[in-house]
């Protein structure tokens, strides 16, 4: 019998986000494993990344649950200097139920810290797993209150901020553009924190469409859940793809559309 816990999706990732296929796990436990050296060039001397005034990137993904496509995301990040809000919209089906996600993450570079930590986000889900989950995040992003249909918790992190799932993927890239070969996160989810820690790969080819033959830098996280994120150098290192390797079900966003008018990185 299929663990029903081990399926909710929380269709963000299926936002990555999890949208990223992360949403298939309930609670990851980092291990060890050997480490990699940095397989890029960090493309920046500070950690934030430049030229971001005022602008925009859009992305569409196709979301399969074992082979079958079962849904689509759309991802918007809006940039104001320093700042960004990122909306993510997805439908899909799971266990036969239609199921609607929508997220509004607001989040900010962090001078003290040299990181994007996440201010506040409100997640809507309906059909499978619904809730209504509003979180609100401390300065240093080291604690939260999360309001889920009306019932509060509060959770605390020693020292890696808490962030949401888009936040997430937006520090992930940041550590690629820093050259980085391994670093751990936390995920804010509804009803417990999630440590990941995360590993970068050398670069490979792989086909997407509509981009044909592309080269990608793989991210495999580890633990009890194991997640692998593919990122685009030549396409700004956006995530272009990510797969669950679960023992059931395998999961997989693909990305079908990019749009950008954010000024291009220079490699």
């Amino acid at each position: 019998m299929i663990n029903v816990a081990r399926l909710s999706i929380n269709v963000t990732i299926a936002s990555l986000l999890l949208m990223t296929v992360n949403a298939f796990a309930t609670e990851v436990k980092a291990i060890s494993v050997s480490v990699i050296e940095p397989v890029i060039e960090p493309i920046t001397e500070s950690g934030i990344e430049s030229g971001i005034q005022q602008c925009s990137r859009t992305s569409h993904y196709d979301i399969y649950l074992s082979g079958l496509h079962t849904g689509t995301m759309k991802r918007t990040e809006s940039w104001q200097g320093d700042e960004a809000v990122v909306t993510s919209e997805s439908e899909a089906s799971i266990l036969g139920i239609g199921t609607q996600y929508n997220q509004r993450a607001e989040l900010f570079w962090s001078d003290e810290t040299d990181e994007w930590v996440t201010e506040k986000f409100h997640q809507l889900v309906t059909g499978f797993r619904a809730r209504d989950m509003k979180v609100e995040f401390s300065q240093d992003g080291l604690s939260s209150e999360v309001d889920i249909d009306g019932d509060k918790d509060q959770y605390e992190s020693s020292h890696i901020p808490l962030r949401d799932v888009d936040t997430l993927a937006i520090q992930m890239r940041q550590f690629l553009l820093q050259g980085r070969s391994q670093f751990a996160l936390i995920r804010q989810a509804s009803d417990a924190i999630e440590p990941y820690q995360l590993y970068v790969k050398p670069a490979i080819k792989t086909s997407i469409a509509p981009w044909g033959e592309i080269k990608v830098i793989p991210v495999e996280q580890s633990g009890a859940e194991t997640v692998t994120y593919y990122f685009a150098p030549d396409m700004d290192f956006q995530l272009v793809k990510a797969r669950y390797h679960g023992f059931i079900l395998q999961g997989v966003i693909e990305m079908n559309a990019y749009t950008t008018t954010c000024e291009p990185i220079v490699q």
